[in-house]
C-alpha cells in the first residue's frame, strides 16, 4: 500500500470516527431526556402522550419505555438516513466527494447546534431529522475509499471505515455519560423553543467535533473522484429503491438485499441485548458499558486487521458468508446464556461475524458497481442498512415482550438462513 493511500485511509478513518462520536454521544442521555421533556412540557404534551403510549405498550415497564423512546429517536434518524444516503452518494458521483462531504458535515454541525438549543421536544426531534438527513458522509467517505483502493485491497479499505465506526460507537456514549447535565430551572412550563437544556454540554461537544471534522476535511480530505469521469445523471428521485434500479450491475441488488436482511436480524437482536443482560444476569450500567466496549473493540480489531489480511486471500464473498455463519451461533449462545462467560462467548461470535460480513458487503457493492457510480452504489447500501436499523429494533422489541428474551436471538439465527442463501448466489465481481 502506498503512503498516499495510507494517508487517505487515515483521513477517512478520522472523518468517520469524529462523525460517529458526535452522533452516538446522545445514546446514554435518552433516559434523562424523556424525564426532562415530560416534566417540562407536561403529560398532555406531545412527548407526554408519547411516554404514556409507550407505557401502555410495554405494560408499565419503565426500562422498556426509556429504551423504546431511544429507539423511536433512533428510528427517526435511521429513516431520514435511509432516504438521503443514496441521494448524497449519487450527488458525489456527479459533483465530487469533497463538496458533498463538506455539505453533509456542515448540516451535521447545524443539527448539533439545534440540539444545543432544543428548548422543547419538538426542536429536539427537528434536530434529529436534520442530523439524519445529513448523514450521508459515511457513504461519501466509503466512495472515496473505493476510488483510491485497488480491487484486491477494497475490503481492507472498507474495514478501516468499519473500524472507525466501531471505535466511534465506543467513545461517543462514553463521552455522553462522562459530562454532568446542566441544572435548568423552571421545569413545568417551557419558556422558549430555543433555549439551553440539561443536555447542552454534550450537544456543544458534538457541535465542536462536527466543526473540527469540517475543518479537518477542508484542509486534508482530497478529491478522489477522477476528473475524467463524466457526470452520470440518475434522476432526481430521493427513493433509494428507484436510484438502485437505475443501476444495471450484476450482483449489486442482491448484495443490497443480503445486507438488509442480515442487518435486520442483527439490529433486532442487538436492540434487545441490554434487556436480556439486565433481566437474566442483573447487569449494572457499568456492566453494560463494558459489554459494549468488548463488542466494539473486537469488531474494530477484526475489521482493522484480520479482514485486510484474509480478504485478498479468500475473497470478499467467502468472507461475507463466513461472517453470516459465525453470527448464527453467536445468536444461539446469547439466547441460551445463563452465565456471564456464556454471554461473552456469544458476543464474541456475533462481533467477529459482523466484523467479517459488514466490510465485505461494502467491498462487494463497490466491486459490482461501475467506477462512475461508486457513490450511488455505496449510498444505496448504507440506505438499506439504515432502513434495517429503523425497522429491526421495533421487531426485536415486539418479539422480546411477546415471547421472551431469547426469542429475538433464536429467531434471528433461523432468519439468517435467508441472507446466507442469497449470499451463496452472489456473482464474482467483474468491474
Amino acid at each position: 500500500m502506498t503512503s498516499k493511500r495510507k494517508g487517505l485511509l487515515g483521513i477517512v478513518f478520522l472523518t468517520v470516527f469524529l462523525d460517529i462520536v458526535g452522533f452516538s454521544i446522545i445514546f446514554p442521555l435518552f433516559p434523562s431526556m424523556l424525564e426532562h421533556y415530560v416534566g417540562l412540557e407536561g403529560a398532555e404534551s406531545m412527548v407526554g402522550r408519547l411516554a404514556a403510549w409507550l407505557g401502555e405498550l410495554s405494560g408499565g415497564d419503565g426500562n422498556a419505555v426509556v429504551t423504546l423512546f431511544g429507539g423511536i429517536l433512533g428510528s427517526i434518524y435511521g429513516l431520514l438516513q435511509f432516504l438521503s444516503s443514496a441521494y448524497w452518494g449519487s450527488l458525489s458521483d456527479r459533483w465530487g466527494r469533497r463538496p458533498i462531504l463538506f455539505l453533509t458535515l456542515a448540516g451535521t454541525a447545524a443539527a448539533c447546534l439545534l440540539w444545543t438549543f432544543a428548548g422543547t421536544f419538538l426542536i429536539l426531534v427537528l434536530a434529529r431529522i436534520l442530523g439524519g438527513a445529513m448523514a450521508g458522509n459515511i457513504s461519501v467517505a466509503s466512495a472515496a475509499v473505493a476510488d483510491s483502493t485497488p480491487k484486491g485491497e477494497r475490503a481492507g479499505g472498507m474495514g478501516i471505515v468499519g473500524m472507525a465506526i466501531g471505535l466511534g460507537f465506543i467513545c461517543g456514549p462514553a463521552l455522553g455519560g462522562a459530562f454532568p447535565l446542566l441544572e435548568i430551572q423552571g421545569d413545568g412550563a417551557p419558556t422558549s423553543s430555543f433555549a439551553l437544556n440539561p443536555f447542552s454540554v454534550p450537544a456543544m461537544i458534538s457541535f465542536a467535533l462536527a466543526l473540527l471534522n469540517l475543518a479537518w476535511a477542508f484542509f486534508r480530505f482530497p478529491e478522489t473522484r477522477p476528473p475524467e469521469r463524466g457526470p452520470r445523471p440518475l434522476g432526481h428521485s430521493v427513493n433509494p429503491f428507484a436510484r438502485l434500479r437505475a443501476l444495471d450491475a450484476p450482483g449489486l441488488r442482491r448484495v443490497n438485499w443480503v445486507y438488509f436482511l442480515y442487518l435486520l436480524a442483527f439490529a433486532a437482536a442487538e436492540f434487545t441485548l441490554t434487556f436480556l443482560a439486565v433481566e437474566r444476569l442483573e447487569f449494572s450500567r457499568g456492566d453494560l458499558a463494558w459489554m459494549f466496549v468488548f463488542v466494539g473493540f473486537l469488531i474494530a480489531l477484526v475489521q482493522g486487521g484480520l479482514v485486510r489480511k484474509l480478504a485478498p486471500k479468500f475473497g470478499e464473498r467467502a468472507l461475507a458468508r463466513a461472517g453470516l455463519l459465525l453470527t448464527a451461533p453467536g445468536f444461539l449462545l446469547i439466547a441460551g446464556a445463563q452465565t456471564v462467560p456464556a454471554l461473552y462467548m456469544g458476543l464474541g461470535f456475533m462481533a467477529v461475524g459482523s466484523a467479517f460480513a459488514m466490510p465485505c458487503f461494502s467491498a462487494l457493492a463497490s466491486l459490482y458497481s461501475p467506477a462512475d457510480t461508486q457513490g450511488l452504489a455505496l449510498g444505496s447500501l448504507r440506505a438499506m442498512g439504515s432502513l434495517s436499523r429503523a425497522v429491526g429494533p421495533v421487531l426485536g422489541a415486539l418479539l422480546y415482550w411477546k415471547w421472551g428474551s431469547g426469542i429475538p436471538f433464536y429467531s434471528g439465527a433461523v432468519f439468517l438462513v435467508l441472507p446466507f442463501g442469497l449470499a451463496l448466489a452472489l456473482p464474482k465481481p467483474t468491474h
